[in-house]
């Protein structure tokens, strides 16, 4: 959540970031109002437990009738804190859910509006010019299955809509890209991780996945479970409720996960092969390190992302996502979009968000400086999600006859191998 002090002393700051990502600002007066009421139904059941504990004291030197007054009177008074304990809860309860639900103020950086309001910082290498090299471009779909790499049919068959099967050639191109992926984000220092694809529900909101977005999640029903939609909730819960030394900063870890979301609002968008799916395996980047060296830290989480990419030989952009565009928990957030040659357009493969301090304050996750403890910041960042990496892999280094050259960087990973041929025409 954000810095309670900085509703107090700076709304109308609150109130022009919420304008800037398209929201009602009525959100800060409700929550200032149940601030107020926290505070003083704080002061009020302080105020009747300190009479309550000065009568207890009085009542074994009273004596006679004054004795049965005091005694009529702490009954009163012990209703009485009772129904301030009950308004402190109900106060406490409003509070929270008025200041969890404010998002993370976009950075002044970050461009005012929604989706389509994104400015494009840099563009990285060229698409290729099929209709100069004199053939059309087959799309993922049809490469997938001349190379016997991409079954849609069975996933459908077996799991449903927006499942698939990545076999021979596509299995052994995912594993080649989480390997080569682990290894960059280790020799840049990352410790590697394999985290829980299912947690409690204290992950899930304290990353901000049950705000705006939870209408994505999976839920295990009967239990109180998430499957995750991306290894940066169960990365971010992993130093929940602890103080780590400011000297051990910045911690940073590579996570390979399975992902799963409903793509809920997604009905008719990229309903074929494996852009939009229900299921995908990514390999993700999460730092903890301060407020101050976060912006920093954001530019060096962008950068590893290109690297990635360029060593895949894709042509892409970056974009600096809008406001209205951003998640609950970011402040600023860079994509990197690669081009799909047969949509004639550039797609979402990476992005990395910048969230300061507001999932620690909601996971409780400090540091500990010199003048005392306060709440850290978190950054995550995508180096490789499977799928839509794949589909750019395949369109973009097609040839003729329907095969694929494989990138110089993913060879050792691939036996050696230096084309993917096609197995059935």
């Amino acid at each position: 959540m954000i810095d309670p002090r900085l509703l107090r002393d700076d709304p109308d700051r609150i109130r022009a970031a919420q304008t800037k990502r398209g929201l009602s600002a009525d959100v800060v007066d409700r929550a200032l109002a149940a601030d107020e009421q926290r505070r003083s139904s704080i002061a009020e059941f302080e105020r009747l437990r300190a009479e309550q504990k000065q009568l207890g004291a009085q009542i074994p030197k009273a004596q006679g009738d004054e004795k049965q007054q005091l005694l009529a009177r702490t009954k009163d008074l012990a209703a009485a804190v009772k129904k301030a304990e009950q308004a402190q809860g109900e106060a406490e309860e409003a509070y929270r859910a008025a200041m969890t639900s404010i998002p993370n103020p976009a950075a002044d950086e970050a461009p005012a509006g929604g989706e389509d309001n994104f400015v494009v910082l840099e563009e990285i290498g060229t698409p290729r010019d099929f209709a100069a090299e004199g053939f059309e471009p087959r799309d993922h779909i049809e490469l997938g299955r001349m190379l016997g790499a991409i079954d849609l049919d069975r996933g459908a068959k077996v799991s449903g809509a927006r499942f698939y099967y990545l076999t021979g050639a596509g299995a052994d191109l995912e594993l080649a890209l989480v390997n080569l992926a682990m290894d960059q984000a280790r020799q840049a220092g990352f410790t590697t991780v394999i985290p829980p694809a299912i947690v409690k529900p204290r992950a899930m909101d304290g990353t901000g996945f049950l705000g705006q977005a939870a209408d994505d999640v999976y839920r295990i029903e009967g239990e109180e479970l998430y499957l995750v939609g991306t290894s940066e909730v169960p990365l971010a819960a992993y130093h929940s409720d602890e103080i780590l030394d400011v000297e051990s900063l910045p911690r940073r870890y590579a996570a390979f996960s399975p992902c799963y979301r409903k793509e809920a609002g997604s009905h008719g968008k990229d309903t074929r092969g494996i852009i939009r799916v229900h299921w995908f395996d990514k390999v993700e980047m999460f730092t903890y390190t301060t407020v101050e060296q976060s912006f920093a830290e954001h530019q060096r989480l962008l950068a590893w992302e290109k690297e990635f990419l360029t060593k895949l030989g894709l042509a892409f952009r970056v974009i600096d996502v809008a406001a209205g565009d951003l998640g609950l928990s970011a402040q600023r957030k860079f994509d990197c979009e690669a081009w799909i040659p047969t949509q004639g357009r550039y797609r979402e493969l990476t992005s990395t968000s910048n969230c300061t301090d507001f999932q620690a304050r909601r996971l409780d996750i400090r540091g500990r400086f010199p003048q005392g403890t306060r709440p850290l910041a978190t950054l995550n960042g995508t180096l490789c999600a499977m799928t839509r990496t794949i589909v750019a892999i395949l369109e973009t280094h097609q040839q003729a006859d329907g095969s694929v050259r494989v990138p110089e960087a993913l060879q050792p990973y691939l036996q050696g191998r230096e084309v993917l041929t096609p197995v059935a025409r």
